[in-house]
């Protein structure tokens, strides 16, 4: 995620780190050689009828692409914007457990230790399984070397840890140390957070449907290469210059979009999990008395990841 002040002034015309510039330019370059090659063509050699191509109907094109830009836009922003809140409820519910381990969970102190690294360990696994990073070498810092054999075991490390958790209660409630009733406190939480683990996967594995996904992008395709030839007779050597500004809006909404629909890679525009993450490690380590605590990732040349 771009972490940046809103630009002002002359600032627009020059900013590209953050921007879709650097994604849509060989796309616009191109736009702009063929418009350039259109204008030279219909300025130079005037060819017979060019005067009778009219603008009408790329405006009429242009008009429904925009809506159907601005739809898919509007999904992927909303997919992007889900993410975004499963995370933070992701948070809510790892401070929510390590409050409950302290105030419920009276001895051993070794307990609420283990169910807090194992909570902090279940946000790493769930940043690399929606990443594709090896979710064991993240998981390998937080779980006990007696119980990695048995973790390696599960194809769902994120599941797996949450297991963890809820054997642990379950040997302090067996040993009469936590009544059932707060047994189910604790279980209220696991619960929420596989159901994020189950949004999140949700949102990974299920994309917008890819035709219509390519009709958009054949559509803005046909629009940009065609509209130097609607243009050409009316504004001569301006073509390329309005052209190329359509191609970036066009092919920038699209390229847009596109980022947003995957919420959990690593683009510019996508989520700040590691971020997220190390925010959970520092509150359950601070709520076991941890010091000194890691610092909070910050932006790397504005960007958070």
């Amino acid at each position: 995620m771009i972490i940046r002040p809103r630009p002002h002034g002359w600032q627009l015309l020059y900013i590209l780190r953050g921007s879709i510039v650097p994604a849509v330019a060989p796309k616009v370059l191109a736009i702009l050689l063929l418009s350039i090659a259109v204008a030279a063509f219909t300025e130079l050699w005037h060819p017979p009828g060019i005067e009778r191509v009219s603008v009408a109907p790329f405006t009429l094109l242009g008009l429904v692409l925009s809506i159907f830009l601005s739809f898919r836009n509007n999904a992927c922003f909303e997919r992007w914007w889900e993410g975004r809140k499963l995370w933070g409820q992701l948070v809510y519910e790892s401070r929510s457990l390590a409050r409950l381990c302290n105030t419920l969970l009276d001895d051993p102190p070794l307990r609420r230790a283990r169910i807090c690294r194992l909570g902090i360990g279940f946000a790493h696994v769930l940043a690399a399984r929606l990443r594709g990073r090896d979710q064991a070498l993240a998981a390998l810092p937080w779980v006990d070397a007696a119980d990695q054999a048995r973790f390696a075991a599960r194809d769902n490390a994120p599941d797996q840890l949450l297991a963890m958790i809820a054997a642990e209660l379950a040997v302090a409630m067996r040993a009469g140390q936590l009544e059932p009733i707060l047994f189910a406190q604790f279980e209220t939480r696991l619960h929420a957070m596989s159901s994020i683990q189950a949004g999140c996967e949700r949102i990974l594995t299920t994309p917008l449907p890819f035709a219509y996904t390519l009709l958009l992008h054949r559509c803005a395709w046909m629009f940009c290469v065609l509209l130097p030839f609607g243009l050409a007779s009316s504004l001569g050597w301006a073509t390329p210059v309005v052209s190329a500004v359509l191609a970036y809006a066009f092919f920038g909404l699209d390229q847009l979009g596109e980022e947003m629909e995957e919420p959990f890679g690593l683009e510019s525009n996508d989520l700040p999990l590691d971020a997220m993450v190390r925010t959970i490690e520092i509150d359950l380590l601070d709520s076991l008395g941890v010091r000194p605590l890691p610092d909070p990732l910050q932006p790397q040349r504005y960007l958070l990841q």
